[in-house]
């Protein structure tokens, strides 16, 4: 209840009752569902997103990182080991096989731990001088430390093979061939690889770490496959959108290798597939903004990617009037995340980047990112339905009022009896249709646009249908009731009652807009609507029976309520039989 409470009071003021309730609830279940909603719009576009861009490792795989193979070059595994445990800021924790820090060196650091290596004695035995940090434009970190291995100032490289290699003074031919050889292979099975390469400083050089790795002439010290295996759920997650109409790219800073191995396990990369769906980060950097957009629709893969490719990439998406959401877990993933229409945030990531989204994904993972879609689409639908009712009431109260004047006859509806409906309208409506469960049924359908005007034409056909339909019947009561020429307050607590008995046949009208399915399927998990149906009914009973002079109402015999509800049942059944042609005309068109 106190975190309701806290929902509803972040919710912007202005907002009717049923958005503010829809937003609150919405937000409170998408909690149970690993999605922290922190801006209150990310709710609602979800619903309307066409693309998502992904990041690869903790998003999709398990972001449990795993050396699959070690090769350390021939006479040189005693360096190799020191470069492990010293270029690196990662720290394991001896109770507990996690350890804190960048998952890849962790790998590392439990790879030295497996083989009877320990990294702390090692690194307090080669003391720092000083480090270059890895980013993503660098593609490589870079470590100088007094090496107690070496006798002397050791410059350490670790970073993709591509930045890596080329600084490498070349051993024999054949050699560094078969490591390119062995290099392709392991991406090929969608395996991270890290190349570790380093040098003997001599003293007049200094310790500026980038101008000494620039200067090249490394060492080749050895290479690893690190591989993190696809979360299981993400395949069906993925197949998912794709049937939904929303389209999954995955921005990378791995090779475009593993990235399609890991597309192709993911099922977002199929045979057919070839090079104009996927491109790296710097050749999407040389692109003009005309280039690049001939490319964006057939586009799967960006490879190599660095944070102002992503940001770059939503920009010219949303330049062709895609609705885009964008993860991303650090800190230079801000602009892209603020940029996009929706930003997800990983739960694992850096402060700025949580504070950079509008909705952190507590569990990383990408099905977290279907659910909330899901659950967008199901929020602008629920409040599609509640607008639907309240129109409905006010469309029919409002004619039979004024029609009732006309002709003469006595008020059908008092205020105190109006004020009684106001409430069925917007506090039990609200509560009911805002409580309806998320249905996986959206994700059939394609996106909505973003532009598109919330009273639908079949929104609009149903308030004029049963609104008329509603006027029709209250009216032909009245006449019927006052052919004699004078109403008694038998008939009006009998007019009045018929009037909300409507309006709980069409609560379940609503319920069931849009699904094509019965208003009873799955009504049994309504619970809301349930509560407030049972509401309304105990609330007129009391009017009815208790109001006296204040509702302007007399008691009515079971008899009399068991006529109410009989006389008020077509309105139900005018729904059913339009849902059920519905369904089959949809049947004999799928045949």
């Amino acid at each position: 209840m106190v975190a309701v409470t806290l929902i509803v009071m972040a919710v912007p003021e202005g907002l009717p009752m049923a958005v503010t309730l829809s937003l609150a609830l919405n937000m409170r279940r998408m909690l149970k569902t690993n999605n922290l909603v922190r801006r209150m719009h990310a709710c609602e576009t979800m619903g309307a997103i066409t693309v998502i861009c992904t990041d690869k490792t903790g998003t999709l795989t398990q972001n449990r990182m795993t050396v699959g193979d070690m090769v350390a070059a021939s006479g040189q595994t005693s360096l190799l080991e020191e470069a492990i445990a010293c270029n690196t800021t990662a720290h394991l924790n001896e109770d507990e096989p996690a350890g804190l820090g960048n998952p890849t060196e962790v790998a590392l650091l439990l790879w030295l731990r497996q083989h009877g290596k320990h990294y702390v004695p090692m690194r307090e035995a080669s003391p720092l001088v000083g480090r270059l940090p890895f980013s993503s434009e660098r593609k490589y970190m870079a470590t100088i430390v007094d090496s107690k291995v070496a006798g002397g100032r050791m410059l350490y490289v670790k970073g993709a093979p591509e930045a890596v290699l080329d600084l490498c003074m070349c051993p024999e031919k054949e050699m560094m061939q078969g490591y390119r050889e062995k290099l392709l292979d392991w991406q090929r099975h969608a395996q991270r690889t890290l190349v570790m390469a380093g040098r003997m400083l001599k003293p007049e050089e200094g310790d500026d770490c980038s101008e000494l790795v620039l200067r090249g002439g490394l060492m080749f010290l050895g290479m690893a496959a690190i591989s993190d295996p696809i979360r299981t759920e993400v395949p069906a997650a993925v197949e998912q959108c794709l049937e939904a109409g929303v389209k999954v790219k995955m921005v990378t800073g791995d090779s475009l290798e593993t990235a399609t191995e890991i597309a192709r396990q993911i099922g977002l990369w199929t045979d057919t597939d070839g090079e104009r769906n996927c491109i790296q980060g710097c050749e999407f950097a040389a692109l003009t903004d005309e280039e690049a957009l001939s490319r964006l629709a057939d586009l799967k893969i960006m490879s190599r990617a660095r944070p102002l490719d992503k940001q770059r990439l939503v920009k010219l998406l949303q330049q062709q009037g895609e609705v885009v959401a964008v993860t991303g877990d650090g800190t230079n993933d801000a602009p892209a995340l603020n940029f996009a229409q929706v930003g997800l945030a990983m739960g694992s990531g850096t402060s700025v980047a949580r504070e950079a989204g509008d909705i952190t994904l507590l569990d990383d993972s990408f099905r977290s990112i279907v659910t909330a879609v899901v659950w967008g689409r199901s929020l602008y639908r629920n409040i599609q339905r509640f607008i639907l009712f309240q129109l409905t009431i006010n469309l029919t109260a409002l004619l039979t009022v004024l029609i009732g004047a006309f002709v003469g006859t006595e008020l059908p509806l008092t205020v105190t009896q109006m004020l009684w409906v106001n409430l069925i309208m917007d506090t039990f409506a609200a509560l009911a249709l805002a409580s309806l469960p998320a249905d996986p049924r959206v994700m059939r359908e394609m996106p909505r646009s973003i532009a598109q005007f919330i009273l639908t034409p079949a929104i609009r056909r149903s308030i004029l249908g049963y609104g008329l339909f509603f006027v029709t019947m209250l009216l032909s009561l009245l006449c019927y009731a006052g052919r004699d020429g004078v109403l008694s307050l038998r008939e009006l607590t009998f007019f009045f009652t018929f009037f909300v008995m409507l309006q709980c046949w069409n609560l379940l009208n609503a319920k069931a807009f849009l699904t094509g399915a019965s208003a009873f399927n799955g009504l049994r998990r309504c619970y809301g609507v349930l509560l407030v149906l049972m509401l309304i009914l105990g609330g007129q009973w009391l009017i009815v029976q208790f109001g006296g002079r204040m509702f302007r109402t007399e008691p009515l015999a079971v008899a009399d309520w068991g006529v109410l509800l009989l006389l008020s049942s077509p309105v139900l059944l005018w729904g059913e039989l339009s849902r059920l042609i519905t369904r089959w005309r949809l049947k004999v068109k799928n045949k």
